[in-house]
């Protein structure tokens, strides 16, 4: 049941990805954060609410745990480690093509691994390492490939982005760990879900304040800055990315809290998204160079099969 999720998952942050990249396309990377997570937090506000006044959700999978300082302050690391890889994750995705952003992106389970040999004191085996090689192998095709596109790796800002943002990816896989496993913190999934979204609100509406202060000298209201950054329909598409990605983080913490649940297969699993972001941006965005970077991708899935494997 567990792994089935880990697949639902994976194909909601699929979807998550291709709409991220279409808004944006034509809208302000500060504006689809702060409404992205504005959105996200709409949707579990009830949750929170219900739980706490009433009965209604006592023994559901919906329910939200009440907790104190002594919680929510792990629950505002883990906002700043995560609004920090969006952040960087979402300026690389603005500067570079889906095609690239995704297989780039799937690279994340093995900087966990290799966060857990010096976090965890584990060890890989041979089929971990093949897995890792065909990872580092299939980024350096891919770095052939983009040149074909006039994008240089080294020299690249949205390169470098998308990487750091990978690496904070990692690093809030790792902190996931830590909160909920029975070994470390034990959180409750649905009050780091739930409470973690609401921070990142209240994070990103800071940023968007100073940034609009610092840009414009004439006194506009707040949420002026907001419709500057809009264009088209960002509203509903920003609304979608809202939408599935809440969906696909609530598979993946509702599968971690199911027995027998390996948190290494199921990130590993999450991470063939980028099957769905990269047809997507082969059938909706039309990028170029599809052959050499299906290559690339099949590589970084055929690593993340041998992670797979090495984690059974």
């Amino acid at each position: 049941m567990w792994l089935l999720l880990a697949f639902l998952s994976a194909a909601l942050l699929g979807f998550y990805d291709s709409f991220k990249k279409k808004a944006l396309q034509d809208n302000a990377v500060s504006t689809v954060l702060f409404l992205n997570t504005f959105f996200c937090t709409l949707i579990f506000v009830p949750l929170i609410v219900l739980s706490y006044t009433t009965t209604v959700l006592d023994g559901s999978i919906f329910h939200v745990a009440s907790g104190g300082w002594e919680v929510h302050k792990w629950i505002i690391l883990k906002s700043v480690i995560v609004l920090s890889s969006w952040i960087c994750g979402y300026l690389g995705m603005k500067r570079v093509p889906l095609t690239i952003y995704g297989p780039i992106n799937a690279t994340r389970p093995v900087l966990v691994l290799v966060g857990a040999i010096f976090v965890y004191g584990e060890r890989l085996n041979v089929w971990q390492w093949t897995g890792v090689l065909l990872a580092v192998v299939s980024f350096f095709m891919l770095s052939r490939s983009s040149k074909k596109e006039g994008i240089s790796f080294s020299h690249n800002k949205g390169i470098w982005f998308i990487v750091v943002g990978a690496v904070l990816g990692a690093v809030s896989g790792l902190y996931d760990k830590f909160l909920m496993n029975p070994k470390g913190l034990a959180l409750d999934r649905m009050i780091v879900q739930s409470w973690y979204n609401f921070y990142q609100m209240i994070m990103m509406g800071i940023v968007l304040a100073v940034i609009h202060h610092s840009s414009s000298p004439s006194p506009k209201s707040f949420f002026s800055a907001i419709r500057e950054g809009l264009h088209g329909n960002g509203m509903v598409t920003i609304f979608m990315i809202s939408v599935f990605l809440s969906a696909a983080d609530f598979v993946y913490f509702y599968a971690l809290s199911l027995p027998g649940a390996m948190i290494s297969i199921v990130s590993m699993v999450r991470r063939g998204s980028v099957i769905v972001s990269f047809l997507f941006g082969a059938a909706f965005f039309h990028e170029k160079n599809l052959r050499s970077k299906a290559v690339d991708l099949a590589l970084v899935l055929l690593g993340m099969i041998f992670l797979w494997i090495g984690g059974e």
